[in-house]
């Protein structure tokens, strides 16, 4: 009986090898192999070969500039990051810790497009659609045109979202999900690759806004392979303390904008706000003593 052929490939950049090592030599993540056998390999070659179009090369000058239009999340503070509202046919991937505010963010701007006429929805791997119900409740984020599905089967969230023809799908989150074409575990590299391209051919072909929620490690980065953030258009990163009201939404990658804008959003009992008066929050200024003066110590 033949030997079965297999490679390691690295849970956290991709890279592969012929034998099982400790430490990957191209992105130094420790204890990060997982064997792929020859079927597996060749499932992806053929995923590969079956989405592959041939394209013809065009002079610079010839190339013509496709108009970008926007949708407001009718939220001044994301619309600020995301450049002035999210683009059609686009990936946004959205990262923080646990209990950050992804999700209840996401929530309320699914409602907002929702409120706008734009058929929304959105899909949880980690609650059930009661949960998302009682909170939705609590944010006052219960609209006529969002819808909710609990699943986290890839094949079905297509499916559901080609049938119903919906604008705006939010993935919460993709570390979730699972490909029937992959046999590896949810949130492998093999596994994120699939689902996101899957994503975003679903994205540019039906110019439908996807927003995907990414959970966060220990060091800061989007748990799972760093092809993720590659794939998407736009990375947001919430940055804070759980356990305080004002949380840093900031922009990483924007390929329809700038990543030099902050969002300043405050925790509150209808969920993630918009924060005003941020000035006063971070500072407060009392009677003025000669000598003394305010400056920035944290962020420049």
């Amino acid at each position: 009986m033949a030997k079965i052929k297999t490679v390691f490939e690295c849970q956290a950049c991709g890279n592969q090898q012929s034998k099982w090592v400790g430490k990957c030599p191209q992105c130094g993540a420790w204890d990060s192999f997982l064997e792929l056998n020859a079927q597996q390999i060749e499932t992806l070659k053929e995923i590969s070969k079956s989405t592959a179009k041939p394209s013809l090369a065009k002079q610079i000058s010839e190339v013509e500039i496709e108009k970008i239009t926007r949708i407001s999340t009718q939220n001044s503070e994301l619309d600020l990051v995301l450049g002035g509202g999210v683009v059609e046919g686009s990936l946004v991937l959205i990262g923080g810790s646990p209990g950050i505010g992804k999700s209840t963010l996401l929530l309320k701007i699914a409602s907002n497009f929702a409120a706008q006429g734009k058929k929304t929805l959105y899909v949880s791997g980690e609650e059930s659609a009661s949960q998302i119900k009682m909170r939705a409740q609590r944010l006052d984020a219960v609209k006529d045109g969002l819808f909710l599905l609990t699943e986290i089967l890839l094949e079905n969230i297509l499916a559901e979202v080609r049938k119903n023809e919906y604008k705006i799908l939010v993935i919460d989150s993709i570390q979730t999900l699972y490909s029937e074409k992959i046999s590896s575990a949810p949130g492998s590299v093999s596994q994120v690759r699939e689902i996101t391209f899957e994503l975003m051919r679903l994205a540019k072909n039906e110019n439908i806004c996807v927003f995907i929620i990414g959970h966060i490690t220990k060091d800061g980065s989007i748990a799972g392979p760093r092809i993720l953030e590659h794939m998407v258009d736009v990375v947001l990163y919430f940055e804070g303390d759980s356990s305080r009201e004002l949380r840093m939404l900031r922009g990483f990658k924007n390929r329809f904008g700038s990543t030099s804008e902050v969002g300043i959003f405050e925790m509150s009992q209808n969920g993630l706000i918009s924060a005003n008066d941020v000035a006063g929050k971070f500072f407060t200024r009392g009677k003025a003593t000669s000598g003394s003066a305010i400056t920035i110590t944290m962020e420049g």
